[in-house]
């Protein structure tokens, strides 16, 4: 009887009695955010808040006018949701085994099912090259099994009756029947991954400086607020629309929204760039953590190798002729059933034939590590190991060399008209020598040395044998890859912690050692990002601070990554790793303009508490510094190339940067109002001059950063301050203001002037300050 008829498997009441149970494989893990979450972390920010407040305020008492700048939070919004879903959507797509087919014995019938019908106890073939659906225990049949998706171990396994198989593992060769044993979310696979199912905070010093911002005024912002409006309101008899909108304006220029709305829009550009280049970014923040990144943890498998074995020489021996060896190959190829990496690496590079007739075929296997054939008119043909074939002191010096280059070696070998008695081999003349092994991917060594010179270290760690890795970072270019450690030898936590900062390769390394290795490395202070592509990395990727999946790899780490690399190619990170910069560069360059406002703000609503006086702008007319000066040139600006590395310190920067402009427009203000009391300036000129200067001094800042000038920068700072200062004599009305008069246009010129003077006697004093550090 066939042995797929000794088996009957489950009966329909059977199958049935167990989905009514809950015992289905239909549990589909999912680490990614949903869309209620996306949308709420989108919108229910501190900073969403505290500008939705003001609006509401103004809306209330008819303002209608100066409620312009809620668009500008409203689109930066409207993209953080639209590029997240987006994202999410686009990983959802690249689960490519999800709708996976499974052979199961049920009523003694073979039927194909998706494998999420699979139940506990179904008894299911698997022959080689298919995926375990589900955990299971082999009832008949021998195969070997490839692990590495979960191990990160390369060897092949053999599984025998009663031997387990874990789901998300692969048959390398051979066929069996075996019993679902768990199912869901009890899958070894699915445990792991839930492990890391909680979404990961994205660390962003450009995010974290603008919540500090927020947090900031936060404390502030509402006991200002209160202070404002009593005093316009109760001690100055103001009505409640101009108290209401006097201390709106000063509320709303501690809130940098331009500069929130910039960043969305740099990262969102970031993001399509890199996608052009096959480059699927799920949280854009992630762009500019890259850009941070000092310590890059690389995969072996799939990562800095291609994840494909190929034959790259084959040495003749003894003197066999290339043609008649190819035909003694292809006849073997023909008979065997082998379908390991590793035979399919051979598959690849001889064809097929039935020169010979193949009898007594014995299959490879990972213990004896050979497989063999009688040929007719040849004799006994053996493929394996060659220490398995002949004495360690015949072994042919093209092995020896092999081996020493980290190369994956097997041997042909003949035993000429004789036959195997009980498996066991007779003496052998080698025939020929396979180097195979798993091609370090194009611009593997360039990527690495770019990493290095700029200032990434890199670590290797794979769950493989150490001394194979060791190799293939050596000829992947890695300076420091004689220094590596074996992690399987009973090391403890503290002592893998404390390998971390010591050695740059590690082998043999489980997924929780894995993850520790990223932890540690984070608490010393590193900017750690981690490659993986199989479910033993995924712990490692929800620890590291900017996390990056295979497309080719198991769905749990495309869901869970910050980055997807869609062609599986780690050599594209330094196109991540310039965006990066150049978003993070470019918004240093541009942020200090927009806290200038910040700064004079929360001063200037400081000196109008205490002087009682109103605040002199309205939330119109800081619109229109927002658009025109703040976001215009920063929007062209932003997208200007710049690969120099990242300095850290990004809210210190711009803070300082933006100050000595702060400063300069509250002395500007503050003079004018003292010159408009001996003066007797109308209230309405008194505004006019003092919104010209402050339009002028926010000018300065904008030629600043587009210093040293270019074509397109002379551009921006022409446009910029002809275009701001036509908008508000077109507008005029709108913003409360008049034009510059005999009375106000000498005044302003001498202010300006004055103040262009200063701004440049303080770059001067900086420069100086600078060169001797360089020096």
């Amino acid at each position: 009887m066939k042995q797929s008829e000794e088996i009957l498997g489950l009966s329909a009441n059977e199958v049935k009695e167990r989905q009514n149970n809950g015992q289905q494989n239909d549990y589909q893990e999912n680490v990614a955010k949903s869309t209620k979450m996306i949308i709420k972390d989108n919108v229910w920010t501190l900073f969403n808040f505290l500008n939705l407040a003001i609006g509401v305020c103004l809306a209330a008492v008819g303002a209608f006018s100066n409620m312009v700048f809620l668009v500008i939070i409203l689109v930066n919004i409207l993209i953080g949701i639209y590029q997240e879903i987006h994202a999410r959507n686009l990983v959802a797509k690249l689960a490519i085994i999800s709708e996976s087919r499974v052979t199961v014995i049920r009523s003694g019938k073979k039927v194909e099912i998706a494998a999420t019908e699979l139940v506990m106890d179904d008894i299911v073939l698997l022959a080689a090259g298919e995926q375990v659906p589900s955990d299971m225990k082999v009832v008949q049949g021998r195969a070997e099994v490839n692990e590495a998706l979960l191990t990160g171990e390369s060897e092949l396994i053999e599984k025998t009756a009663s031997d387990e198989l874990l789901s998300g593992s692969f048959l390398s060769s051979g066929q069996c029947y075996a019993q679902v044993i768990h199912v869901g979310k009890d899958n070894y696979a699915t445990r792991i991954a839930e492990e890391a199912k909680v979404h990961k905070p994205l660390q962003s010093e450009l995010m974290n400086s603008v919540a500090k911002v927020a947090k900031f005024t936060s404390f502030v912002i509402i006991p200002l607020g209160f202070v404002l409006f009593f005093e316009a309101f109760f001690m100055r008899s103001d009505s409640t629309q101009v108290a209401v909108v006097s201390s709106a304006a000063a509320l709303l220029g501690m809130l940098p929204k331009g500069l929130v709305l910039l960043i969305s829009i740099s990262l969102a550009t970031a993001v399509t760039k890199l996608a052009n280049k096959r480059i699927l970014v799920q949280d854009m923040y992630s762009v500019e953590v890259l850009a941070h990144v000092d310590t890059l943890c690389l995969d072996k498998t799939g990562t800095i190798t291609e994840g494909k074995m190929k034959v790259q020489k084959v040495e003749m021996l003894n003197d066999v002729t290339v043609t008649d060896f190819e035909t003694i190959m292809g006849s073997y190829l023909a008979a065997s059933q082998d379908n390991n990496i590793t035979m399919q690496a051979i598959r690849d590079y001889y064809q097929e034939n039935n020169q010979y007739t193949a009898t007594d075929i014995l299959a490879f296997s990972s213990e004896r590590k050979w497989g063999a054939m009688y040929l007719e008119n040849i004799g006994t043909v053996v493929l394996g190991a060659p220490e398995r074939l002949v004495n360690a002191e015949n072994l042919p010096t093209e092995v020896l060399g092999a081996q020493e280059q980290g190369y994956r070696v097997l041997m042909l070998a003949v035993a000429k008209n004789q036959k195997m008695v009980d498996a066991i081999l007779p003496e052998l003349e080698p025939l020929a020598v396979f180097e195979i092994d798993d091609p370090i991917r194009p611009k593997a060594n360039e990527t690495l040395a770019y990493l290095k010179a700029e200032g990434v270290d890199l670590k290797v760690i794979s769950g493989d044998n150490p001394v194979t890795v060791s190799n293939i970072a050596r000829r992947a270019g890695l300076e420091d890859y004689a220094n590596y450690i074996d992690l399987s030898k009973g090391f403890n936590d503290d002592e893998v912690r404390e390998s971390a900062s010591r050695y740059s390769v590690f082998g043999r390394v489980s997924p929780q050692q894995k993850k520790i290795l990223v932890k540690a490395l984070k608490d010393d202070g590193h900017v750690v990002a981690m490659t993986g592509d199989g479910v033993n990395d995924v712990l490692a990727l929800r620890e590291a601070d900017c996390s990056i999946a295979m497309a080719e790899g198991d769905s749990a780490t495309r869901q869970i990554a910050n980055l997807v690399l869609l062609d599986s190619d780690f050599t594209s990170l330094p196109d991540v790793l310039f965006e990066g910069r150049r978003v993070v560069n470019n918004l240093t360059k541009v942020a200090s303009i927009f806290f200038i406002k910040t700064i004079y703000s929360f001063l200037l609503a400081l000196i109008c508490i205490v002087t009682n006086l109103a605040f002199p702008f309205i939330p119109i007319q800081i619109t229109l510094i927002d658009l025109a000066i703040e976001g215009y040139p920063s929007f062209f600006l932003s997208f200007e190339g710049d690969k120099t590395k990242v300095r850290k310190g990004f809210l210190k920067t711009v803070l300082t940067n933006a100050l000595p402009n702060a400063l300069l427009v509250i002395l500007n203000i503050v003079v004018v109002y003292l010159y408009s009391q001996s003066a007797n300036l109308s209230a309405i000129e008194t505004t006019t001059v003092m919104y010209y200067l402050l339009v002028g001094v926010s000018l300065l800042a904008v030629i600043r950063a587009c210093m040293p000038f270019n074509p397109l920068r002379i551009f921006l700072a022409v446009t910029t301050t002809v275009g701001v200062y036509v908008a508000a004599f077109l507008f005029q009305s709108l913003l409360h203001i008049d034009t510059l008069t005999s009375n106000t246009l000498p005044l302003f010129l001498i202010m300006i002037t004055i103040s262009a003077i200063i701004r440049i006697i303080v770059e001067l004093v900086k420069k100086r300050k600078v060169v001797p550090q360089l020096n």
